[in-house]
């Protein structure tokens, strides 16, 4: 049962608008495989197989007691950081949709059909509430839904992708960049021990109330016709870049890496450059939709494109960029 020691992080939220807080955007590359692991739905953990080269996580879940935030954080060493890695969360980080997580505190484990058909293409943010505010209805507790949340298990081989990625800190800057809820992300990493390795998190914002319902409210508006209407990635990106740009004077990342899996992963890396990398999850709707546009040759499309199946596909690339670099 393993994982990483908790540190203090920065949580940064958005309701409506951005302040000054906000975003430049490799080469063909191949990966390989990875090894065999079980879930245990017990202990909510993996339980890895060996693997040839050595990457020991830091603490035990079962003897380490979780740390609390001091009011001198730890920071990154002042040095220039070289990529930047943003992280999708629901069936990227996490092995499926956190809101298909919920359903299952559920009586019958399903929602009702009128729920259901309720969904409206591009409003899956206010879909979402809807589904929150049935499940208050219905009674199921901050308790049930924290629980459920923390049984997710994660993709298969993120936690070594996280280890590798805790072990180059001095190299890579992580976001995560999800159309989930800011509740959901929060709860899962801090269970799994890794909170403390993502610089940012840019998500929805969702806390419950005071008659114990869980509300979510829309990251932000935009014009971008692609997107849902509570989220464009592309312009969370650009922002970012240019607050870390603005911050540190000049353009501070070598490469962008964006790891995702959903057809609202494709509009970030439209804003990718020859340069950068998107890591897309093999046959899902982002791959596919990605090597459509790169067969097609569009002008709009210029990064390169790395399929992957687990996290460890991820850390052999990056652990080839860093040796060709």
């Amino acid at each position: 049962m393993l994982l990483f020691r908790l540190l203090p992080a920065e949580v940064i939220f958005f309701t409506g608008r951005f302040d000054e807080s906000g975003f430049k955007w490799g080469y063909p590359l191949r990966c390989s495989g990875s090894p065999p692991r079980h879930w245990d739905a017990v202990t909510g953990v993996w339980q890895l197989a060996s693997r040839p080269r050595s990457r020991t996580l830091l603490h035990q879940r079962d003897h380490s007691p979780k740390m609390t935030a001091s009011s001198n954080p730890v920071h990154t060493p002042p040095q220039e950081q070289r990529f930047l890695v943003l992280f999708d969360f629901d069936e990227t980080i996490i092995s499926e949709n956190s809101d298909d997580a919920m359903v299952r505190v559920l009586p019958g484990q399903q929602l009702p059909t009128w729920l259901r058909n309720s969904y409206r293409e591009g409003h899956y943010n206010e879909h979402t509430q809807k589904v929150l505010a049935y499940m208050a209805e219905q009674g199921i507790s901050k308790e049930s839904i924290h629980s459920a949340v923390e049984r997710i298990p994660p993709t298969p081989g993120f936690l070594e992708l996280f280890q590798y990625l805790q072990s180059h800190r001095q190299d890579f800057e992580l976001v995560v960049v999800s159309d989930a809820n800011m509740y959901f992300i929060e709860t899962w990493l801090e269970h799994a021990g890794v909170r403390h390795l993502f610089r940012r998190i840019f998500t929805n914002p969702g806390d419950f109330d005071s008659k114990g319902q869980l509300v979510l409210l829309p990251f932000h508006s935009h014009s971008c016709s692609r997107c849902p209407d509570n989220m464009c990635k592309q312009l969370i990106l650009q922002q970012y870049l240019t607050a870390r740009q603005k911050e540190h004077g000049g353009t501070i990342f070598q490469r962008v890496f964006y790891i995702g899996d959903g057809a609202n992963d494709v509009c970030p890396c439209q804003a990718l450059g020859p340069q950068d990398v998107a890591f897309t999850r093999r046959d899902f709707p982002m791959h596919r939709l990605l090597v459509e546009m790169q067969q097609s040759k569009s002008a709009k499309f210029k990064a390169n494109i790395v399929p992957w199946v687990s996290g460890e596909d991820i850390v052999d690339c990056l652990e080839k960029i860093m040796k060709e670099r």
